[in-house]
């Protein structure tokens, strides 16, 4: 029965959502699994994977093959690199202590690398947040300035009276019939 780590989808449509899992081969996508060892949610960014790494770890020894995006995953938790140290150790070139230093500044250090990533991201988007805010106050004040300026015009039309044609006629009409 040879085994493989993949995952398995759920989550509704277009809101994906998967379980790491060691599986049968044989057994479909969604099917019967042996056992599952984890989680990856790649809507999220940077995406959020939970990970039993020495489970994960155990099932590689032991000869099941990741897919190519769970071997991803797995190379980005430090499976594979600890898997690697675990075979150093096994041969003989390094001891247990070093192989487990090693892995623990691997993974100090690409936790700094997420970190500087999430903190980039808030920089950028309370950025991107505070040049859209800037752009719609411009273009609030030039809406406002523009009403002020119809409002302006309509009030000097409504003070200067202009006297039409109908108005003089009106007013000669109003005098010849004072004097008559």
């Amino acid at each position: 029965m040879p085994a493989k780590i993949r995952l398995q989808r759920h989550g509704k449509k277009g809101r994906p959502f998967f379980h790491i899992v060691v599986a049968d081969s044989r057994a479909p996508r969604d099917g019967r699994f042996i056992e599952r060892i984890g989680s990856y949610n790649p809507i999220t960014d940077p995406a959020t994977i939970d990970l039993n790494v020495e489970k994960a770890a155990d099932w590689v020894i032991k000869g099941a093959q990741p897919t190519e995006t769970a071997k991803a995953i797995l190379s980005y938790k430090g499976v594979l690199y600890r898997v690697h140290l675990n075979k150093g150790v096994a041969k003989g070139v390094l001891t247990q202590e070093q192989a487990d230093a090693k892995y623990a500044a691997w993974v100090s250090e690409k936790q700094t690398k997420i970190e500087s990533k999430k903190s980039r991201l808030v920089s950028e988007k309370s950025k991107d947040t505070a040049t859209k805010f800037a752009a719609e106050e411009k273009a609030n004040q030039a809406r406002i300035d523009a009403r002020k300026k119809k409002e302006a015009e309509a009030n000097l039309a409504m003070e200067a009276p202009t006297e039409t044609p109908a108005e003089e006629t009106n007013a000669a009409e109003g005098e010849a019939a004072a004097e008559a």
